[in-house]
């Protein structure tokens, strides 16, 4: 169970990844061009984008309570790996996925197009800035197996 979970979580950061990359460029060049209309597309995107993030942290969560790299014990904030896995990326993804909601919420209750993409570029942006740097902040040797 716990392989199929893990397989899951590594499939699906990168469905939400793309989506979250996606939607910051669509985005950012909306609110750059400060004309561009909010289309039923931007909004299905957003939503997408919002709903695999989500999947993804309740996939994280399961993998969170059934994972051996999390511990909780004297140790824990001594070895990195561990204290990458109990502590800092879930607290990292957490935050990420607050940006993600809050962006959305906004975007939802704003009736200019300009606005909408604005909040977007600004909340998604945060979102993605905050899931890369927390994906950098990962022992080396956690990396090289992500590839």
């Amino acid at each position: 169970m716990y392989t199929g979970i893990l397989h899951l979580h590594s499939i699906l950061r990168w469905l939400a990844l793309i989506l979250l990359i996606v939607s910051v460029a669509k985005a950012v060049s909306a609110w750059s061009s400060s004309n561009k209309i909010y289309t039923e597309g931007d909004r299905k995107l957003n939503l997408f984008t919002l709903i695999s993030m989500h999947t993804q942290l309740i996939v994280g969560f399961v993998l969170y309570f059934l994972s051996d790299k999390v511990q909780f014990n004297a140790s824990t904030m001594k070895d990195s790996a561990i204290r990458y896995f109990t502590v800092e990326h879930v607290f990292m993804m957490i935050i990420a996925i607050v940006f993600i909601t809050i962006g959305y919420s906004k975007s939802k209750r704003l009736d200019i197009g300009f606005e909408k993409h604005k909040k977007i570029a600004i909340f998604y942006g945060l979102g993605l800035i905050t899931i890369l740097v927390a994906l950098s902040a990962a022992p080396y040797n956690i990396i090289t197996k992500l590839f």
